[in-house]
């Protein structure tokens, strides 16, 4: 049985929390902010909120879910706690936030990994990208992958790519979402109604992935497949190709990426 911390309870915190929850033979500790959020989380999970300083004192395990900017502040005002400690294991969600960066904030005993989570999580659904620090050992990536497997797919990448997975899974779920309102616009348009729209465009969402992530095709073979020569698919493709939609969807994805190494500076 381990104790586990959490440190920030935003939207990905949260769901993080809610994921090793599930583990019931762990002690997990909830820490926010704003207190009462903490309590009232720490009530549906069965777990206790504490302070910070609770969390760095008793906690084998430490998510920390703050924002970039404050992870330093965060990690000095605990750094009497954390000189006294044993060797602990710290895990880092901040955006652009190097593992040598991480590492140069903590004495050099403790164990470091990065890590990018998404919220499809929260279904089950998400994507973790992690990077394990110098310090970090196969044990640490054994836990870490069994505490966290249940929300989704859990990918192990070099460091040096761990920005350019935060920017297409991290981010990619909002540009989804934005093509699922658009073709259920598109469907009211054309007299659908929006409840019918929206569910019609989920659901092609949806099982277009599946076909992608059961399959193993190539998605240019199965979107061959959709487009019959003549038809009315082939025409809508010509007008996303003309309208530039590929080239947005990178343009969009290479935004976020450097949007993400700016935050980590």
């Amino acid at each position: 049985m381990a104790i586990i911390g959490v440190i920030g309870l935003g939207n990905m915190g949260s769901v993080i929390a809610t994921i090793l929850a599930k583990e019931t033979t762990n002690t997990l500790l909830l820490a926010n902010r704003t207190a009462e959020k903490a309590k009232k989380l720490a009530v549906t999970l069965d777990a206790t909120a504490v302070s910070n300083r609770k969390v760095f004192e008793q906690a084998d395990i430490i998510f920390i879910g703050v924002k970039p900017h404050q992870i330093q502040e965060l990690l000095e005002e605990n750094n009497e706690i954390l000189e006294k400690r044993e060797s602990i294991l710290l895990i880092s969600m901040a955006a652009g936030v190097t593992l040598e960066q991480l590492e140069s904030m903590t004495d050099t005993r403790h164990r470091w990994i990065r890590m990018m989570p998404n919220t499809p999580l929260q279904v089950a659904e998400g994507v973790i990208s992690f990077s394990l620090g110098k310090n970090a050992t196969l044990q640490d990536k054994e836990v870490f992958l069994q505490l966290l497997q249940s929300g989704g797919t859990v990918v192990e990448l070099p460091e040096s790519q761990i920005d350019a997975a935060t920017a297409l899974a991290g981010c990619g779920p909002a540009f989804v979402y934005i093509f699922i309102e658009a073709l259920a616009e598109a469907g009211v348009s054309m007299g659908l109604s929006r409840e019918v729209a929206l569910q019609l465009a989920t659901q092609t969402v949806k099982g277009s992935a599946s076909m992608v992530g059961e399959t193993k095709e190539h998605p240019v073979i199965l979107k061959e497949k959709v487009c019959s020569p003549g038809g009315s698919t082939i025409a809508g493709v010509i007008s996303l190709e003309q309208t530039g939609f590929r080239t947005s969807v990178i343009e969009a994805t290479r935004c976020a990426k450097q949007r993400t190494e700016e935050l980590g500076q």
